[in-house]
């Protein structure tokens, strides 16, 4: 594949477009190296990291993808130490139990700081090898708890952009900018329960968990955060602890985690939440910022991208098209059925779930037999906490700081002075994402973790990328379908009747179906 050469130091030359971090390891180093190659912005995926590199050690590491980057990594007595602890040569047995990481503390042991810190490194490092595209990572920004080793890990890798986004990462562009010259850092976490006096951080300071050549300053990446108003992003330009660079502005179509409707939460009669017009972004105040931004949420169409284009983005992100292209992380058996479900003109669709997320975010949850989405899955799970990445950071009534999941056992979330009514609905989402890509538990008591699949509302329009006789197709197929519909033909005519028309440069706020059509 022929790289396309940009230069990405100016303002002007970032990517149009950007593929979304989605889930755990769906948007991994495969994925997103396939689009840097083609002159994109590929993102990998930072949440739970950790655990995704020592699963894929444990599976045996086929092709020796994670022992190459650990070879490279700056501390090769740590990458030595992890290898010895994880990797098992042909992979552990199906019915085993994969060794877990330490959970994350307020204050985490070493040993998990320096997981984090490779693990991050590693899925950065491969992404980024062999080749001169750019490369970003993403993170949500409520799984605060290993936000700074996982940053540190992925300026050592030379990440080109970092994402943001399922809250106000306000402290991140001044921990990049510590970061970046090896100085410690300490993150303020938001405490439920808590007042304006609990100042609790967690801290970390990268020569107390390495030993390598802090001589030389890391690269600062872009800082571009993932925002859902003007409001929100108009604040983190201006009282943000750093320079941010740009917004990516997402819909409530976007898969993944979604921000809630503004004001009072309502539910539609299928119990979705309702959005209207608070939520609808002024992209007039954008522009204001003089800042790039992107747009995301069932964008991944010719005619999307150039409305985008009329509002005064820099371009789209795109989720979705990306998650079940062949790159991506998904599992290839899952995938395929449900692209083949769809090639095969069968309903799938999208539930955008209120409660089924510990974050307090609501989740769209793809509806698909066999997994959490269905009732029966859901309730047949014994409910467990051994990932522990959603967990928050409460203030007892005691007075004392611990952390808690409201989809834990139900007896351990009321002892940490829980309410009940808020482990409803519940759903493991660190174990289901886990099996989406492959690398489900298999729990002690023998029990499978069974899947479950976030996708945008743009699930069902996949068959635009489909062949006429598969479903196959790759990341560069949506970029191509996106940015090049002279090479798609049956789009072709449609957008250039859209451009000629500039019915779309009338338009100041974007929602899901504001095209005009000619």
């Amino acid at each position: 594949m022929n790289i396309i050469q940009k230069n990405f130091n100016d303002i002007h030359n970032h990517p149009d477009v950007i593929q979304g971090g989605m889930g755990i390891a769906v948007s991994d180093w495969k994925l997103a190296k396939a689009v840097s190659e083609y002159g994109e912005l590929g993102v990998v995926s930072g949440t739970s990291i950790n655990s995704v590199l020592i699963r894929r050690l444990q599976d045996g590491d086929p092709q020796g993808h994670s022992r190459r980057a650990l070879s490279f990594f700056p501390d090769q007595q740590v990458a030595k130490n992890l290898v010895e602890k994880y990797f098992v040569e042909g992979g552990i047995k199906p019915d085993q139990t994969y060794k877990r990481s330490p959970l994350f503390q307020i204050e985490s042991s070493v040993e998990l700081l320096q997981l984090t810190v490779a693990a991050n490194f590693v899925e950065v490092f491969l992404a980024k090898e062999g080749h001169q595209g750019v490369v970003g990572i993403n993170f949500l920004e409520k799984v605060q708890l290993p936000h700074l080793p996982s940053l540190y890990g992925a300026l050592l890798a030379g990440v080109d952009y970092v994402l943001m986004g399922a809250g106000i990462p306000r402290e991140i562009p001044g921990a990049l900018d510590a970061l970046s010259q090896h100085l410690p850092f300490n993150l303020k976490l938001y405490v439920e329960g808590g007042s304006a006096e609990d100042d609790v951080r967690v801290h970390f300071d990268p020569k107390k968990v390495l030993t390598i050549d802090f001589s030389k300053p890391l690269k600062r990446p872009f800082m571009l955060p993932i925002v859902a108003s003007a409001s929100l992003a108009l604040t983190l330009a201006k009282k943000a602890n750093g320079k941010v660079d740009g917004f990516i502005i997402e819909h409530w179509t976007a898969g993944g985690h979604n921000a809630p409707p503004r004001g009072q939460l309502k539910v539609s009669e299928a119990g979705e939440p309702i959005y209207g017009d608070k939520d609808i972004v002024d992209m007039a105040k954008f522009r204001e910022l003089g800042l790039p931004f992107w747009l995301a949420g069932s964008t991944a169409t010719p005619e999307k991208y150039l409305e985008a284009k009329s509002f005064g983005a820099h371009g789209v992100q795109i989720g979705t098209a990306f998650a079940f292209c062949n790159e991506s992380g998904l599992d290839s058996t899952q995938k395929d059925h449900l692209r083949k479900k769809i090639f095969n003109g069968e309903s799938v669709t999208v539930f955008t779930d209120p409660v089924a997320s510990p974050s307090g975010f609501p989740f769209k949850v793809a509806k698909v037999e066999g997994t959490l989405f269905e009732s029966t899955i859901y309730e047949a799970r014994p409910r467990k906490c051994d990932l522990g990445y959603l967990r928050n950071v409460y203030k007892g009534k005691d007075g004392r700081i611990g952390l808690r999941c409201s989809a834990e056992p139900v007896n351990t979330y009321l002892k940490k002075d829980g309410k009940i009514e808020d482990t409803v609905g519940k759903k493991c989402l660190c174990n289901g994402l886990f099996s989406a890509i492959g690398q489900g538990q298999r729990q002690e008591n023998g029990y499978k973790e069974a899947i479950i699949f976030t996708a945008g509302d743009d699930l069902a329009n996949l068959n635009r990328f489909f062949k006429k006789d598969s479903y196959q197709y790759s990341a560069s197929d949506v970029i191509d379908y996106l940015k090049y519909p002279d090479r798609v033909a049956s789009a072709g005519l449609a957008v250039r009747n859209v451009f000629r028309g500039e019915k779309i440069l009338k338009h100041d706020r974007i929602t899901p179906n504001s095209i005009t059509e000619n």
